[in-house]
């Protein structure tokens, strides 16, 4: 493991390498603990490469047993070779080719970094530095050169073997156990997109015709046993597929779809060219199993690892500064994909939940960077839900700034003009450019800078004009390394709504460009006038979640209520209502600070009410107004000085409140939401269960005499994970009778399926209560918890730093000290696993006084120690900054 600080790579330094690679040709011996690559490689110089200029590949933590060039053993002068570093001092100035020969040990990677071995299963994840640990190579994202692998293994413990792109030979070694397969991928690919896979695994097939006729066989490959459960995840695939050509005219180019789950994987999934690596969370699934969300996160994940087939894997970045050209990209793909399959605005407003919940913190903390980053110490930390789901955000607005009809223009010729290419976001951008005939220079600062723009709404009418006035400033408050910000380009979705809910028309408006129902916000200060207003209209700015940004606005109650109970747009009538509740419970948190009463608003709670007995919402859409902003979110917009203690009792408060007055309409919501018939995964049917299981969590706390009673009948009667897990969180979080009976059930029930016994982890480490830290402490020591699977640490550790802000941020600051010592744990073994887990001090700045002392102790902690790998050290250094 690399554990020196790693020097700064800047994107201004940027330089085309001095080499190029035509093709590598892979012969891989597997063997647990001695695999022998042999990587052959074609290699030119660049065009104005000087003769005699060195080549230097990449390695990392490898072993060197044979070198040649053009099919001679180079003499040990001729070069120097260092575990990290393989340098050949003065190459051909003609092509030349070049063989490299190399063991490793897949047992020991314990990093799942490179050519790892778990479970009994070799895989490989390259992305994205990850083919230096299997061989010496220019591992950079701008060298792509066509790859042919032969793999060899036994066939005893290997029977199946997969590479990237299209079969081409198998068959037997001599008369021994071995045998070996040979892939080859016709695209010229980056290193980072080369896969391997290899073991007993058993096969799901299916096919799929594209549109120009031809066949298409696609595969899911997983552990025996779990074949029952990829029926959604190759349904996932073949919509994506058929999606992809109907919506963007995008259409698969190999003979064969290959998809892995593996238990044992650092990421969610891998976009490997034709075979995509998964952690099985994401493909296995089956109603005793798998919860509504994860159906969703399955077909959510699927699609996105198949349309980086076109944005990703066909066009790829040129350096790793460009990472959001395509994960943004294939984001917002993904997006509207699931916008399409279920409900646009509940999918919208799921969107909107996540980049609040976990890329708003980031842009406000020690961990902020831009879109597109412009320096990096260890590239592994900014696979970030700025370069993620900001990024998409960014691509969003670029079709709401263009019009739909012209954003298909520029992506089309996107994929004409860069189709084989290493890009850039320069040549993305000027793509929309030349095929509109647009400046885009002013939306280009969305990927340059940092921090989350903060739109202040200032709004005035005058009857006797008939006008209707908005002033608007953006803003981005200062962020590590930018202390100033130039106005963007924002594009405001708007309405003007009148007493009766309508939609008002003005006849004329001044001081901005407007797009249809957009507002082009160009400067840092703009009027806008609205002419031809008779009666003063109530706001409704930002529909849609038309940009990432802050809306620094006042409205009245009875404003926002309006909004809540008759705005055209469902996201907007979703937020008046999160306002309402976030302005109340802000209210009380600053109450429970001082020890005062906490009486919750009866008009806010009555909000609630309305909003429960509405018969024309959408009960996806109920289920998510009457969910409270969660106790994070209540952070960020209390900023400074945080109690965590107070804001969970303000929650809780309110949510007891609403449980109360409107027990009646809960009581009657659970049956008549709760759907009939055998299990769905559908969004109608998913919907309908959410609003139950919402309402039952209102129940639970109503002092209803049967409450406890019903959520053990359901909990001991669910015919589905979506129902048991809702009600095992409500007895383990409410800390109601029958708790430990049904954690017990739980487990007994599912012990031996890793993937639902994470779920009954994360009940456990998010509870609230006072004994959770220690028991989480006993969970970690117990049998049941594997430290090398990063599923469970996610689900035990991740959970309880994340999700667990009282038990977390503890006052005694055990909850630090607990994360910082798992920290260094874990980052022996796998780095990557730990810094993730160490981003749960992102906003540790913002705690009150005692806390953020604590934290800051602990984290010193982790900063004192001198075997800290590249990605903690760089976490801790931005952190700590």
């Amino acid at each position: 493991m690399r554990s020196e600080t790693a020097p700064a790579i800047r994107l201004e330094d940027y330089q085309p390498p001095a080499y190029r690679i035509d093709t590598v040709h892979l012969t891989i011996r597997l063997h647990p603990s001695e695999t022998e690559i042999v990587s052959v490689i074609s290699v030119t110089p660049a065009e104005g490469t000087a003769p005699g200029t060195p080549l230097v590949l990449d390695g990392d933590d490898l072993t060197l047993r044979g070198l040649a060039l053009n099919g001679e053993t180079l003499k040990e002068d001729a070069y120097s070779v260092t575990p990290e570093t393989l340098e050949l001092f003065s190459p051909p100035a003609e092509p030349f080719e070049l063989s490299v020969t190399t063991t490793i040990n897949p047992d020991a990677n314990t990093q799942l970094m490179g050519l790892y071995r778990s479970s009994g299963t070799y895989c490989t994840q390259c992305e994205a530095e990850g083919f230096r640990r299997i061989t010496y190579f220019l591992d950079r994202p701008d060298v792509l050169a066509v790859y042919t692998t032969r793999i060899e293994a036994s066939k005893t413990d290997c029977p199946i073997l997969l590479a990237n792109g299209n079969p081409m030979e198998t068959g037997d070694i001599d008369k021994s156990d071995r045998h070996f397969s040979v892939w080859h991928d016709p695209h010229p690919k980056p290193a980072y997109l080369f896969a391997l896979v290899a073991g007993d695994l058993a096969r799901v097939k299916d096919s799929f015709e594209t549109m120009s006729g031809a066949l298409v066989e696609l595969n899911i490959f997983v552990e025996h046993s779990n074949e029952a459960m990829c029926a959604w995840a190759m349904d996932s695939l073949k919509r994506s597929m058929q999606w992809d050509e109907e919506t963007f005219g995008l259409e698969y180019d190999l003979e064969v779809f290959n998809i892995v789950a593996v238990s044992d994987f650092n990421m969610g999934a891998m976009e490997n060219k034709g075979l995509n690596i998964f952690n099985d969370k994401y493909v296995l699934a089956d109603p005793e199993t798998a919860t509504d969300q994860d159906y969703a996160n399955i077909e959510a994940v699927i699609a996105h690892e198949y349309f980086h087939n076109w944005t990703g894997n066909r066009i790829t970045c040129r350096d790793w500064f460009q990472l959001c050209l395509k994960e943004g990209l294939t984001v917002f793909r993904d997006q509207e994909f699931t916008s399409d399959m279920r409900s646009r605005p509940v999918k919208r407003i799921a969107d909107v939940r996540l980049l609040k919940s976990h890329q708003f913190p980031e842009d406000a903390g020690p961990l902020a960077h831009p879109v597109r980053p412009r320096a990096y110490h260890e590239i592994n930390n900014f696979y970030t839900a700025t370069v993620y789901e900001k990024g998409a955000e960014v691509v969003r607005m670029l079709k709401t700034v263009l019009g739909a009809a012209d954003f298909r223009k520029g992506l089309d010729l996107y994929f004409e003009r860069h189709d084989g290419d290493a890009t850039t976001i320069e040549a993305f951008l000027a793509c929309f450019e030349d095929a509109t005939e647009t400046d885009l220079a002013q939306f280009a600062r969305w990927y340059e800078q940092a921090g989350t723009p903060v739109i202040s709404v200032k709004t005035r009418h005058d009857p006797e004009r008939q006008t209707f006035t908005v002033d608007l400033a953006q803003e981005i408050p200062p962020v590590p390394g930018q202390k100033t910000s130039k106005p963007a380009l924002i594009p405001l979705r708007f309405g003007l709504v009148s007493a009766n809910g309508r939609d008002m028309n003005a006849a004329r408006v001044d001081g901005v460009e407007i797009a249809g129902d957009v507002m082009l916000m160009e400067k840092a200060r703009q009027k806008v006038t609205f002419s031809g207003v008779a009666s003063k209209p109530v706001l409704s700015l930002l529909r849609g979640f038309s940009a990432p940004v802050r809306l620094d606005q006042t409205q009245s109650e009875d404003d926002l209520k309006l909004l809540a109970a008759r705005d055209s747009d469902p996201f907007n009538r979703w937020q008046a209502v999160q306002t309402l509740a976030m302005q109340e419970l802000l209210r009380l948190t600053r109450r429970a600070r001082s020890n005062e009463r906490l009486d919750p608003s009866h008009s806010v709670v009555e909000v609630f009410g309305r909003v429960l007995q509405d018969t024309e919402l959408d009960p996806a859409l109920k289920a998510l107004a009457l969910t409270l902003p969660s106790e994070a979110d209540i952070a960020q917009e209390v900023g400074k000085d945080v109690d965590p203690d107070a804001i969970h009792a303000a929650r809780q408060r309110l949510r007891t409140e609403i449980a109360v007055r409107h027990r009646a309409a809960l009581s009657a919501a659970l049956n008549d939401f709760m759907p009939s018939g055998a299990y769905s995964p559908d969004a109608q049917t998913a919907g309908k269960r959410a609003m139950s299981n919402r309402a039952l969590h209102y129940y639970a706390v109503s002092s209803a005499d049967d409450a406890s009673e019903i959520v053990w009948k359901r909990f001991d009667g669910a015919d589905n994970m979506t129902d048991r897990i809702g009600c095992l969180t409500l007895l383990t979080h409410d800390e109601m009778p029958n708790r430990e009976e049904a954690l017990d059930a739980y487990r007994a029930r599912h012990e031996d399926n890793s993937l639902a016994m994470d779920k009954w982890f994360m009940v456990q480490a998010t509870a609230p209560g006072p004994d959770t830290l220690e028991h989480v402490q006993s969970l970690k020591s117990g049998s049941l918890f594997e430290e090398s699977n990063p599923n469970r640490v996610r689900a035990l550790l991740q959970s309880f730093a994340t999700g667990n802000p009282t038990q977390f941020a503890r006052i005694d600051g055990a909850g630090f000290e607990f994360i910082v010592e798992s920290v260094l744990e874990i980052d022996k073994r796998n780095p990557q696993v730990a810094s993730r887990l160490l981003t749960s001090f992102r906003s540790w700045r913002a705690l009150e006084s005692v806390r953020c002392a604590l934290a800051e102790s602990a984290l010193l902690k982790i900063s004192s120690c001198e075997e800290l790998s590249r990605d903690s050290r760089d976490i801790i250094d931005r952190t700590l900054q």
